[in-house]
């Protein structure tokens, strides 16, 4: 990298909390994520001089994603360092939409279009890290949506399998995996997606290890069981619309050598609501 580079960087590291957010560092990606280096967590000024070096980002983004880090902590929605790792790893601000940059990282779901949204941080952080995904294990999501899910997926395992029912939606979505791929997120490649119907799951490539549902559906559908490895886990929204649950679902085997799944509350009884699941046809 030429002096001048480290230079705008160094300078636009040290600027980035007053920057506004139309003014990036990005010039692409210098290396792919291996798994292996970690940005340093201490301060936002050095993690945000990481980021920008090492992966090229905004670092008035950077901050706010810092910032809404130490809220992930403060509210136990995260506690594992491969998982705070794939948190602060993730560019949320390219899974938004245009008009709610300003609010990439904000605790509310956001509006992306398609009668759905994207799911705040917090929820993501925590599902994600209950289920807690080990470089190898098979994941299934089900709702693709933004894209976003299956990004943060992708620092934890290299197999990340994904499904969307909204055609513009999944193809919106290629296309903006394609453009950061192009960018030098080549990690995001290993993710694996169709268009179809979620509560069918993704019977070619099961038994799948971990499955994280986004959308809320009144029971657990009978196909993403079957499909759950023995040993598996799984976490969904269950209950009517406006009254929903975000469970733990095990399926473990028994002395006796028999299946049995048991169930826990993420929340311990708080009501998160979700976007409903959309049924369509099977496949």
């Amino acid at each position: 990298m030429q002096r001048r580079e480290i230079l705008r960087r160094g300078m636009a590291a040290a600027l980035g909390a007053t920057l506004p957010w139309a003014v990036s560092a990005r010039s692409g990606v210098p290396a792919p994520d291996d798994g292996t280096q970690t940005p340093p967590l201490d301060t936002r000024d050095a993690y945000v001089a990481w980021m920008v070096y090492h992966r090229g980002e905004d670092p008035a983004f950077l901050a706010q994603r810092y910032d809404r880090y130490l809220e992930l902590i403060k509210h136990h929605d995260v506690w594992d360092e491969r998982n705070k790792r794939a948190y602060l790893m993730t560019p949320r601000e390219r899974f938004v939409t245009e008009r709610n940059l300003k609010r990439a990282y904000e605790w509310h779901y956001l509006d992306i279009g398609y009668g759905v949204t994207i799911t705040g941080p917090h929820t993501v952080a925590r599902m994600t890290n209950v289920i807690d995904p080990k470089r190898g294990e098979k994941v299934l999501e089900i709702g693709n949506g933004s894209g976003y899910q299956s990004a943060y997926l992708s620092y934890l395992t290299d197999q990340v399998y994904s499904i969307e029912i909204i055609e513009p939606l999944f193809e919106r979505t290629g296309r903006l995996y394609e453009t950061l791929i192009g960018e030098g997120y080549k990690e995001y490649a290993a993710i694996q997606r169709k268009r179809g119907d979620g509560y069918y799951g993704w019977e070619e490539h099961a038994p799948f290890d971990k499955m994280i549902v986004t959308c809320g559906i009144d029971h657990v559908p009978p196909p993403l069981l079957q499909q759950l490895k023995t040993g598996g886990t799984m976490v969904i929204p269950i209950g009517p619309p406006g009254a929903q649950h975000v469970l733990e679902v095990v399926k473990h085997e028994k002395a006796d050598g028999s299946v049995a799944v048991t169930r826990s509350d993420i929340y311990h009884g708080a009501i998160i609501n979700f976007v409903p699941f959309t049924k369509g046809k099977a496949g």
